[in-house]
């Protein structure tokens, strides 16, 4: 090994050991221990109410409304574009929801609840709130408003 690698390598571990003791790496931890807590938590309900979380998502965005379009539930729901449309083709398989041609813009087709889907919502919705409840609950209501408002900020950083 030449004394420029020698010394390469040591540079390099010294900058890993540093970036090993950034102040928000604890942070950084926490936050992703928070999330797949929650995440489990969420997803075991959901999965036995017969869904899954984005089909949930999907429905509960769709609740009480009159329909949206493709684009305004990519914009609302937790999912992603590029999923979205396997989702509502499944949830349409399902016969929770279906396409809709608005008669003043043929361009674009409307996802609306079922009336089954409709039935589900009202059947779910409350339920997973209530499941939700059962933890939240522990929280102080200025507990919940510091944790939301330390997100935000979090989230406008990036």
């Amino acid at each position: 090994m030449t004394q420029a690698n020698i010394q390469g390598k040591a540079e390099s571990q010294t900058a890993t050991r540093q970036a090993a003791k950034e102040p928000f790496l604890p942070v950084v931890r926490e936050l992703a221990r928070a999330f797949q807590a929650f995440s489990a938590y969420d997803e075991e309900h959901i999965r036995q109410l017969g869904l899954t979380a984005p089909q949930f998502d999907v429905i509960s965005t769709l609740g009480n409304t009159p329909g949206m379009t493709m684009g305004q539930l990519a914009e609302k729901t937790l999912v992603t574009k590029g999923t979205l449309t396997g989702i509502i083709d499944r949830l349409e398989r399902k016969g929770l929801v279906r396409r809709e041609v608005p008669p003043e813009n043929r361009r674009c087709f409307m996802i609306v609840l079922t009336s089954e889907g409709d039935r589900t919502f009202e059947e779910t919705f409350p339920a997973h709130m209530a499941h939700l409840k059962e933890r939240f609950s522990k929280l102080s209501e200025q507990e919940l408003e510091d944790i939301r408002l330390s997100l935000k900020k979090l989230r406008e950083v990036f």
